[in-house]
Parts: structure tokens; sequence; C-alpha cells
């Protein structure tokens, strides 16, 4: 079983402050282009508290005859609309059972339309919005009459993009420049933990969410780390098996030989990205534990005061204590 940082036991900053129905109505006008003003037009259908097949979804609700799905997303995820396949399902579910409908009556059940939109401010992708289908997934290349389809509609609320929404919703535009200077305090050299601090700070000072930071900036810096650890983790793995390369490539160097170095280098990258996973996930794990956040991020960014804390668990690598 995988271990590490898991999303499913906090709530993303997107969803801490667009559960503020008034925000999320705003939200909602921005995206549709419609001037609902009283936000108890707004039945939350969110799933919380449970994992449906591993998963919660972020925001769900229903206003007039439309079913919408919101779901942040930090990092590329192609599977979203098979994930809001099983998410629909679920949300249809409860909606009949709600309202005490007969599937098998011979009257036909009207439905909401169903709406799915992806915000993400990861770095893989520059486009301002792109559609991403099921279909796309379909092993045969003919789609054709295939009995399913979902659409997620991708928003990137990377600052900079999509300015005319971010102009719409300012709620929005406040969000996307807080990441923004998060970042900005990782160009300049600074930790994640002070880039953090940098920016909330002058979030507060330049009057961006500056009631909500007030209200909650112990829970938006943990919240911060937490998404950004999502991250280093990524990085983390990479240079495992970076490591795992190198060592590879000098096993084939010794043996000076063509096999010798295809072998190597398979095995290198093999053996040292499973071992640089393995012994990360076990410390972020007691870390997690331990609520020591601040070491967890340190941890991710300081390759030495990793080691220590590898000592200080007494997690050893493969070839010690033997």
């Amino acid at each position: 079983m995988e271990t590490g940082v898991q999303r499913n036991y906090k709530d993303n900053l997107f969803l801490m402050i667009f559960r503020d129905k008034e925000k999320l109505l705003r939200l909602y006008n921005a995206i549709r282009g419609s001037e609902y003003t009283n936000p108890d037009d707004l039945i939350i259908t969110t799933m919380e508290g449970v994992l449906y097949l591993g998963m919660k979804n972020d925001v769900s609700f229903v206003i007039g005859n439309e079913l919408n799905l919101y779901e942040a997303q930090s990092t590329w995820n192609p599977n979203m609309p098979l994930r809001g396949l099983f998410y629909f399902a679920r949300l249809y579910h409860g909606y009949i059972a709600e309202r005490e409908e007969n599937i098998f009556s011979k009257s036909l059940i009207k439905l909401p339309t169903p709406r799915f939109v992806v915000f993400y401010n990861g770095l893989e992708k520059d486009e301002d919005s792109m559609e991403v289908k099921l279909s796309d997934a379909f092993e045969l290349n003919e789609c054709e009459g295939a009995c399913l389809e979902c659409v997620a509609k991708m928003i990137n609320i990377n600052f900079g993009h999509n300015k005319e929404l971010m102009e719409k919703c300012r709620d929005l535009y406040e969000y996307a420049y807080l990441v923004e200077e998060v970042r900005k305090g990782g160009i300049k050299g600074l930790s994640l933990s002070d880039s953090v601090d940098r920016a909330v700070n002058m979030c507060i000072n330049n009057n961006i969410l500056k009631d909500f930071l007030l209200r909650h900036q112990a829970e938006v810096k943990e919240m911060l780390l937490l998404e950004d650890v999502e991250l280093q983790w990524k990085l983390v793995k990479k240079e495992a098996r970076r490591e795992g390369l190198e060592e590879g490539r000098a096993e084939g160097r010794a043996e000076g030989r063509a096999e010798g170095r295809a072998e190597g280098r398979a095995e290198g990258r093999a053996e040292g990205c499973a071992e640089g996973e393995a012994l990360f996930a076990k410390l972020t794990q007691r870390l997690f534990q331990d609520s020591r956040m601040e070491d967890l991020v340190r941890a991710s960014e300081e390759p030495e005061f990793r080691e220590k804390l590898y000592e200080e668990y007494k997690i050893q690598k493969s070839n010690e204590g033997r």
C-alpha cells in the first residue's frame, strides 16, 4: 500500500475558500454567465467525510437544473473524466434516493444536467482551457456509438491565465494571486515555509483574501505546505531515479562491456528509484503521524537533513545493518 501525504485527509485551499456558498455562487456565475444572487439557490451535494473508491470529491452542487462538479488539481491528471464518471454515478444515486424515485417506474425520471469543471493550477499544461474526455481512454480509436462519455472542462487558474474569468470572479483572482506569490518566494531562493509566510503576509497587507487569511492563517499555511509537499515528493522520486541511473552507468563502465552497461543502468535505475521512494514514503508517514510538517517540507528540500531524520527514525537503507 502506498504511503505518504494523502489529500483525502485534508481539505485543499481551493475547497476551503469556495465551500462558502456566496463565493461558490460568484464562481458559478462567472463560469456560466448567469446572474444568480441568492446563495440558497445552491444545494450542496459534496460527498463529505466519506471516501468513495478511495476518492472524495471537492465541491458538487445543484442549481437550477444543473448538477455541477468542481475539482481542483495541482498536477495534471488525464483520468479526471473517469473519476467524474464515478462521482456522478454516486451523486445521481443520492439524488434519486433523496427524492424516493423508482427507477423501475414507467415514468421518465428527470435529472439535472451534469457539468464537470476542473480548476487546474499545475505547471505541466499552459493552455487556458481544454476538454478531456472519457472516450480519450477507450482502446478502440473509433468511439462512435460508445454508450458512455464524460467530459471534463479544464480551466487554467494560474495567475495570468483566463483574465476575463478572473475579472468576473474576484475570489478566484485572489486565490491565484496567493499561489503565485508562494511560487515567487521559491524563485527568490526562500524555503517553502518562508515563501508561504511571505505570501500570506503580502496578501493581507494588500487586501488579498485578507479577512479569510486573518481568520484561517494557520490552516492556510499548513494547507499550502501540504499541497507543495506533494510536488516536492515527485521531485524526490525524480531525484531517486536520477541517482539510480548514475549508479547503473558507473557499474556498466566498470565492467567495460555493453551488456554490463545496459544491465547496470537498468538495475541501478530500478533499485535506486524503488529504494529512494520506499525510504521517503516511510519517513513521510512517520513525520505526518507526528505532525512535523515543517520537518517534512525541509526533508523534501535538504538531502542532509533527510539523512538525519532517517537516522532519528531508524529507517535504514537495504545495505545497512547487515
